[in-house]
């Protein structure tokens, strides 16, 4: 499922507030045995339906297991609401104390385009992968590929948590393979190192908009209506986004290299920009002279600070699905059809910090997919304590050694904005 432009905007711009807490703070996992991921029956449908499991070792450390539940296709009517099935789920098992690789995140060349899962997971030199965040949609965007909301990479924030209630992120350290699951929320802002005025940054990697009542002006200097700041990177595209606004490019140590009053630049590996739009762009140009201080700080729903190292990689969801072993995945409007039977990818922990990577496929009648509530209720079945729902729909997609495993629902591979990899080594990023 991806999110439509036009929602993008107001997605980004909700002030962080408190959602579910956070079942460990920090890159920490709890101690204690559980269940293996495979030991319940998966608990959908009529009692009575078949179940297979298969199951193959990957490497050492992890295992591909593949559970069919039902035996007969579904009426193409009936898919939406049958209780015989049949659901094909995917399950990747990664036990970080005998694996030797490691969990990441990856984008492709760029952030602001897609790619297919199977190319990143070829791309990244990984063993299996699956697709990750929510991204802008692809049919209408500029930039398709713009995460909406969290995206760490290497260690660096490329996107920003919205702070809407149901995004729900993952940050893994790819170094130790601990995971922390929650709502997370961010600051970030410029200061003029002389005058030390500082102005908030609302974006990163997002197009500033401009106010529909300055768009007809020449100059957004002279516009009165709120506008946006906005941070572009390297990463974020071959060039910033064009349009009005002003623009300022900062080479590495933070110090002004040019400034314009239109966007749209290319930018060198060391150098970012900072673009405004409305009457923002005057505040802009006033705090940009000479060097800024950049500051972005990603925080945890206690308000601790993250640590942001290079092994630090974070994606988006939207709704956790289990916190401490609980369900906690909201119930859902029955008009809203994100809450009804889709394809569905999991990510989550065990209780012994196993990882879990699943996708179920759906809208198909051989495979239903599941609403939000049979969602949680198989990451429970898979021995899951922690777990969120990644983007889905005709997203949903698992990948071994660049092989589909599962059956995309729209009949081919869509290209989506990233990916959860794992990668069979060690982790040497500095």
């Amino acid at each position: 499922m991806t999110i439509h432009t036009s929602f993008v905007p107001r997605l980004r711009r909700v002030g962080a507030v408190a959602a579910v807490v956070t079942a460990v703070l920090g890159f920490g996992v709890a101690p204690a045995a559980h269940a293996a991921p495979d030991a319940a029956s998966l608990p959908l449908g009529d009692a009575d339906l078949a179940e297979s499991r298969s199951s193959q070792a990957l490497t050492r450390g992890v295992t591909l297991t593949r559970i069919v539940r039902g035996t007969e296709p579904a009426p193409s009517d009936q898919i939406t609401t049958t209780t015989r099935g049949p659901w094909v789920v995917n399950v990747l098992t990664i036990d970080p104390s005998t694996s030797r690789g490691h969990l990441a995140a990856t984008y492709g060349p760029d952030l602001a385009n897609v790619e297919k899962t199977t190319d990143l997971v070829r791309s990244a030199g990984a063993l299996a992968g699956v697709n990750a965040s929510f991204f802008t949609f692809t049919g209408s965007a500029q930039y398709p590929g713009d995460p909406v909301g969290l995206g760490v990479f290497g260690g660096k924030l490329l996107s920003e948590p919205t702070g809407e209630p149901a995004e729900a992120n993952l940050v893994v350290d790819a170094r130790s393979n601990k995971v922390l699951m929650g709502h997370l929320h961010w600051t970030g802002s410029i200061q003029n190192t002389r005058t030390k005025v500082t102005l908030p940054l609302e974006f990163i990697n997002h197009p500033p908009v401009v106010p529909a009542g300055c768009a007809e002006l020449a100059q957004q200097t002279q516009c009165t209506l709120a506008g946006d700041v906005a941070r572009f990177t390297p990463e974020f595209a071959d060039a910033t986004p064009s349009g009005a606004g002003v623009e300022v490019v900062l080479d590495g140590q933070g110090c002004v290299v040019r400034t314009a009053t239109t966007r749209g630049t290319t930018l060198t590996a060391d150098q970012t920009s900072l673009q405004a739009t409305g009457r923002d762009s005057v505040a802009l140009l006033s705090v940009a002279k000479g060097c800024v201080k950049q500051t972005t700080t990603v925080l945890d729903e206690s308000g601790k600070k993250l640590p942001l190292r290079a092994g630090t990689f974070g994606v988006t969801g939207r709704y956790r699905l289990l916190a401490d072993g609980q369900v906690v995945v909201p119930a859902g409007s029955p008009s809203d059809s994100f809450f009804a039977r889709n394809p569905r990818t999991i990510a989550g922990t065990t209780v012994d910090g196993k990882i879990v990577l699943a996708t179920i496929d759906g809208r198909m009648t051989t495979s239903v997919g599941t609403t939000m509530d049979e969602t949680a209720a198989v990451a429970a079945a898979l021995g899951l304590h922690d777990a969120i729902n990644l983007d889905g729909g005709g997203s949903t997609t698992m990948s071994v050694e660049g092989t589909l495993v599962n059956q995309p629902s729209g009949g081919t591979e869509r290209a989506v904005g990233d990916a959860l990899v794992f990668v069979d080594s060690r982790f040497t990023g500095r």
